[in-house]
């Protein structure tokens, strides 16, 4: 089932905020529809606050979310938080690929301090382009 995307989301703390900028980056010049949430700097903030104002925004079915944080696992657990959330934490493309098919993932987590930089925009792109298989797999996330 492929998903036409309204507007990407993203959001960072202070340990994520140059990778943050950089995926902006990347998206903005695919001609992707952002909306950056902050933080707008490296000066120290806390996660959750930033997970929580994007997981708030992430209401509709055409919506998607980009977290980073230091390790991405805050990120991904303040996010999940939420109803209808379902932030996975991504270290390469293979659990991009397979975070969107079986989980229907809507928010992807990256961890700035343990990804490359092209590494995290190739997870990003493949999250953003692969379709959730539906199926058994709607059953599961169902359940969720």
């Amino acid at each position: 089932m492929k998903m036409k995307i309204k507007r990407v989301f993203l959001a960072s703390d202070h340990a994520g905020f140059v990778l943050k900028q950089k995926i902006s980056e990347f998206l903005t010049n695919k001609g992707i529809n952002t909306l950056d949430l902050g933080t707008k700097n490296s000066s120290s903030v806390d996660y959750p606050d930033f997970a929580h104002l994007l997981a708030k925004k992430i209401k509709t079915k055409n919506n998607i979310g980009i977290l980073v944080c230091g390790s991405g696992i805050g990120m991904s657990m303040a996010a999940n938080r939420h109803k209808n959330i379902r932030a996975a934490l991504c270290h390469n493309i293979k659990s991009a690929k397979l975070s969107r098919m079986h989980n229907n993932a809507n928010v992807i987590a990256i961890g700035s301090r343990l990804i490359k930089k092209d590494l995290a925009l190739k997870c990003v792109n493949a999250f953003l382009k692969t379709p959730f298989d539906g199926g058994r797999h709607l059953r599961r996330v169902k359940k969720i």
